[in-house]
């Protein structure tokens, strides 16, 4: 069986292109067989509904013409704790595991985590807490932002290094929906004891998403004391939530205090710069060669979170291995606009067009938004005030309030003017086009 897994593996990588190759089946890994029944470790449950989707009778073909009879291929999903039988040959994990191991995802690490200015401060402070905690001026850390800018990432980041550092050390991590389902759960089944005993054991508690304890509060008054108890203990406390606290509407006062007694860090969108590194760590790790103008492209309009980054990676990697195809600039044109959808706003200002529209015609800015009347100034000054036009849709007359106060009339004019001249000329049109592309980076 372990001879007919590399096969199967080696078959498959002939013939699917390495990026799919590399994305979809080198992270899989044999665990098991019995008889003629193969068992699957894959990486998460999106990994495996993928792999039923796209390979499930590419790999089973290729199994049953090597063994020569049929062979049955189960899927287990790592770093799940063992749970019941979830679709046709499916098990959600079948390793044993050691009961004093944190449940974790170890993909999360310091090493890993894009540090830019927009984080650089809480993942100082997570680095810190992980070194030492338990620390009362960090004790508790909390880790607030918006939606996929790496919080939980710092979570299990600083629960994997402590756990690497000190593996007797007893880490807890849960969801704040996962804390109140198990206190939910110990009260139908008359087991509160045993439910505190679970929480109250750790050394470090991390816990996720705190908002989701707004207005729950028989579930706040047993985390309270959970806190309170750990606290007092010296044991480290780290939580995530998408807003401070005190915007956080039904939480008790005290709980909020608790809250806001430790240090507080926040963690905001990624500028450019981190977006762009951000993407090209996920394209290496992804086995991915891709030009830097692609990558600029991406994070020019990709700006939100650092999860949306990632998906437009793997939605590249998806389309390419169902289309057979290398990724170009016209396909992650494609996945972008999908992912922001035709009405993308762009960022960018008349101030930003009369510049680029500069450099490419030698002409100062001055001049193109001044008075003269010379051809070439003339033709730059209309090109300017169409692609103003094009590009931020802005109103004739603010247009012509940034071009010396011209009226909209003579706004018009230049616009209709280079419509005819993009149609005619062929080196206006080039300009035109080349000036659009550089500015936008058009999603057309």
């Amino acid at each position: 069986m372990d001879n007919i897994w590399i096969n199967i593996k080696d078959r498959l990588k002939v013939a699917l292109p390495d990026h799919a190759y590399n994305t979809w089946f080198e992270p899989i890994n044999l665990i098991g067989y019995s008889d003629n029944e193969l068992i699957l470790e894959v990486p998460n449950q999106f990994f495996y509904e993928w792999i039923e989707s796209h390979y499930k009778n590419q790999i089973k073909n290729t199994a049953q013409s090597l063994a020569g009879e049929n062979i049955n291929i189960k899927y287990t999903v790592a770093l799940e704790k063992p749970a019941t039988v979830q679709g046709v040959g499916f098990v959600q994990s079948i390793k044993k595991t050691n009961t004093q191991k944190p449940n974790l995802n170890k993909r999360y690490s310091f090493a890993n985590f894009i540090e830019g200015s927009n984080n650089q401060f809480a993942r100082a402070a997570a680095l810190a807490v992980a070194g030492a905690p338990g620390q009362q001026n960090f004790n508790p850390l909390l880790i607030y932002g918006g939606v996929g800018l790496g919080k939980t990432h710092l979570l299990h980041a600083i629960g994997n290094y402590i756990f690497e550092e000190n593996e007797s050390s007893k880490i807890v991590v849960a969801s704040s929906e996962k804390f109140t389902l198990d206190f939910i759960s110990s009260i139908q089944k008359n087991k509160t004891i045993d439910f505190s005993k679970t929480y109250r054991k750790a050394d470090i508690l991390l816990i996720d998403d705190i908002q989701f304890f707004q207005k729950k509060e028989q579930t706040q008054e047993q985390f309270f004391h959970t806190f309170n108890d750990l606290y007092q203990r010296g044991k480290q406390i780290v939580l995530t939530a998408d807003k401070l606290p005190n915007e956080m509407k039904g939480l008790t006062e005290r709980l909020l205090s608790r809250f806001e007694s430790g240090l507080i860090v926040d963690i905001q969108p990624p500028d450019f710069e981190t977006r762009v590194a951000i993407l090209m760590e996920k394209s290496e790790q992804n086995g991915l060669d891709m030009p830097y103008d692609m990558v600029e492209f991406m994070a020019t309009h990709i700006k939100n979170n650092v999860r949306e980054l990632e998906s437009t990676i793997i939605r590249l990697l998806a389309y390419s291995s169902l289309s057979n195809c290398e990724i170009d600039f016209a396909l992650v044109k494609k996945v972008v606009r999908e992912r922001l959808g035709n009405g993308a706003p762009i960022d960018i200002s008349a101030t930003d067009i009369v510049k680029r529209v500069s450099e490419a015609t030698k002409i100062d800015e001055k001049d193109i938004v001044g008075a003269s009347r010379r051809m070439p100034i003339a033709e730059a000054r209309q090109i300017s005030i169409y692609l103003c036009r094009e590009i931020m849709g802005t109103s004739l007359m603010d247009i012509g309030m940034h071009f010396g106060g011209r009226d909209h009339t003579t706004v018009l004019h230049a616009c209709r003017k280079i419509e005819k001249k993009i149609k005619g000329d062929k080196r206006v049109g080039y300009l035109v086009r080349s000036l659009r592309q550089d500015l936008t980076f058009s999603l057309i």
